[in-house]
Parts: structure tokens; sequence; C-alpha cells
């Protein structure tokens, strides 16, 4: 099993710094997550949020894509139905060469009414969308419509689906699953061998909601404030345009005692050391074709230094205990 650093660029008003240094210092993370042994590097997009969310994650992995060498670049997600085909097509082959092929194309359909108005895009059809997107990904770069080719004959595409009937749908397109929720497995596994691509070609990855820490009674104070704002941000901003109501804060303390898997939108939050940590992944991922997993390097905001040793801990002491 791989491990991955995920970043997100949120940055708070109540910890707010200056735009170009935030961005900035995520790159420095991307090289460190290569000269501490990383394998991968994620990235991921929202739109209108007001703690600053990435918009367009091909756009950073270019830049990390030039000051890498060796890790994995991937999407996680990319809302498919907001793009033309040509324009992803386009954007993740760039990055496909500036890397040297280290591009994992991760797709999904988003669910926000906000940012579907912002590009004009119908969110009713956004399931048939992305995978219509896929099909037309996969013939774009056959047919040779996009020069030069990416460097990868096969770029690697992961479909973000949370669900029995979109991970079928990615098993009957021969794609990769990117979720690593052990009960998907039964179905994603059906669709490939429906598709006719063999149940040996599963491969599943994905982020897992957590924190790890060498001293996690001495970390809590901080990582308990800023998960708060980060997932309290989050639940607020799925409910816009919607008639839902406004959910109600979040209580760390509990959330961190819910095991692995938890259903419902805030499911689990994995926190405790490398330790405890690999024991309880090893033992939630058993039996099931998991590439790689990755965490967030930073959580809503969080102080430098507390990212870059967060960095440290998860490619230096996780990463060999799951490798």
């Amino acid at each position: 099993m791989k491990v991955g650093l995920y970043f997100d660029l949120r940055n708070p008003r109540q910890w707010q710094q200056d735009s170009s240094r935030l961005y900035g210092f995520a790159l420095e993370m991307c090289e460190e997550v290569e000269r501490l042994g990383g394998d991968s590097v994620w990235t991921t997009e929202h739109h209108l949020f007001d703690d600053g969310y990435l918009t367009q994650p091909l756009t950073f992995l270019a830049a990390a894509a030039a000051r890498t060498k060796r890790v994995r670049l991937g999407t996680a997600i990319m809302i498919a139905p907001l793009r033309p085909a040509v324009q992803i097509a386009e954007e993740a082959t760039v990055v496909d060469i500036i890397s040297n092929g280290r591009l994992d194309l991760g797709l999904g359909a988003g669910y926000r009414p906000p940012e579907y108005e912002l590009y004009g895009a119908d969110i009713e059809q956004r399931y048939p969308t992305l995978d219509a997107r896929v099909g037309e990904l996969r013939k774009i770069w056959a047919e040779g419509r996009v020069t030069p080719a990416p460097v990868q004959r096969r770029l690697p595409i992961w479909l973000g689906y949370q669900g029995p009937k979109g991970a079928k749908r990615a098993g009957l397109m021969g794609e990769g699953l990117l979720c690593v929720d052990p009960t998907l497995f039964g179905p994603y596994r059906q669709g490939l061998v429906e598709g006719g691509h063999g149940a040996d070609t599963a491969r599943m990855s994905g982020a897992m909601q957590g924190w790890i820490s060498e001293d996690p009674e001495r970390d809590w104070p901080v990582v308990s404030r800023h998960l708060a704002h980060q997932l309290d941000s989050y639940r607020h901003h799925a409910v816009q345009g919607t008639d839902q109501p406004a959910p109600k804060p979040v209580n760390t303390e509990k959330l961190i005692k819910r095991p692995l898997g938890s259903p419902g939108l805030l499911g689990s939050f994995l926190y405790g050391t490398p330790q405890d940590a690999a024991t309880k992944i090893k033992g939630y991922l058993a039996g099931v074709p998991v590439d790689t997993v990755f965490f967030w390097a930073s959580i809503g905001g969080m102080p430098e230094e507390m990212v870059a040793r967060h960095v440290q801990t998860v490619c230096t002491q996780l990463r060999p205990l799951l490798a």
C-alpha cells in the first residue's frame, strides 16, 4: 500500500495568510513529500468557498510537476461535468508531459448547485455526464486529437464514486475506483467482470480523513480547532443552494471515537500515532485491492510548522508500516 498527501489550499479568515505564501509553501511541501519518500501528491476542487478552497487542481499540479521528479500527481477529484472533455484532455496531457508521465486523473460528479450554476452546467445530469466524459477522454486520446500525446500510453483515470451504483459503473468502464470503502469492492468487482475487464484488474485508491501524530495529546488542541472549522465549513457549503437546514457544529471529540468506515457525511476521523493508525488501516482494508491512501497535509489553515511535521510523520513513519 502506497501513501500520499492531499492539498486543498484552504485559507480561513481567522488564520488568513498571504495567498502567494500559502501556495508557495504547499509547493515546498510537495517537494518535501518526494524528499521524504512519499509516493504521491493529490489536489482537489471546489468553487465559491469562503475559505479559498482550491479551484483548479491541474493548474496547481502543473507547478508541482515542475518541482518534483518521482512522486505521482493526482486530482481527487476534478468535477468533470463542469468542463468539456477536450479541455480536460488537453490540460491533463500538459501535466503528464511536464511530469514525464506521473499524472493520475481523478474525476467526480460534484454535488453543489452553486458550482454548477457558476459554470452553466446541468447538475441533474451530472452522473451521466461524468460517465460520458470518461468515454470521450479515452476516445480523444486514442484518436490522437491532443497533440502532443500524453507520456503515459493509457493515462490512469480514477472515478470518485461513493456509492455501490457508481462503483459498479467505474468497474464497467474499466477504470480505477477513487474510494477505499471496503463495502464498494463487491459492486466494483462485479462491474469489472460484467464489463469484460477481469476481477484481477481492480484497483482502489482514496483519501482517509485523519491526522497522524507522534504525540496525539500534545497536538489535539490545535488539530481539534482546525478540524472543527474544516468540517463545519464543508458541511455549511454542502447545503448551499438546497432547502436543507444549516448543520449543527461538529463535536470533534465524538468524531475521533467513531470506528473507521462509520456511515454518514462526517464518517470517521483517524487520529493517533503512526503505529495505531497503521493497525487500524490494515484491519479496515484487509482483502481490498487498495493501491494508495492519502491524508490531508493541512487541516483548515494550520500553522506551517505543524503541516511540515505531519508530512514528515506520514512519509517517514506511517508509510513504512503500510508498505
